[in-house]
């Protein structure tokens, strides 16, 4: 299985840039597709983006296509999410986690991390 913990966020204007990253404990983790998530306030959580186990094929919600890039680095157990022209409505918390397809969740969630994006 594969434990992810989120980091990176943090608070920027509209416009900005931000990183996440999502380090996953588990010896197997460059076996699994991985995605990320995320839930604004009063919101169902929701499919962002996904990466096959060889980093190979991405996928992307229409909403952040061609401001976000998914990656990976299965040497260090990492996955990240390079967030561009951050709009105030990607305002949420972002979890990752394993994926079975790109909008299905596999294993557990993390603690996620903040993203505030201000106008």
């Amino acid at each position: 299985q594969v434990q992810p913990v989120e980091s990176g966020g943090g608070l920027v204007q509209a416009g900005g840039s931000l990183r996440l990253s999502c380090a996953a404990s588990g010896r197997t983790f460059s076996s699994y597709h991985m995605g990320w998530f995320r839930q604004a306030p009063g919101k169902e959580r929701e499919f962002v983006a996904a990466i096959s186990w060889s980093g190979g094929t991405t996928y992307y919600a229409d909403s952040v296509k061609g401001r976000f890039t998914i990656s990976r680095d299965n040497a260090k157990n990492t996955v990240y999410l390079q967030m561009n022209s951050l709009k105030p409505e990607d305002t949420a918390v972002y979890y990752c986690n394993a994926v079975r397809t790109p909008g299905t969740p596999l294993g557990s969630w993390g603690q996620g991390t903040q993203v505030t994006v201000s106008s």
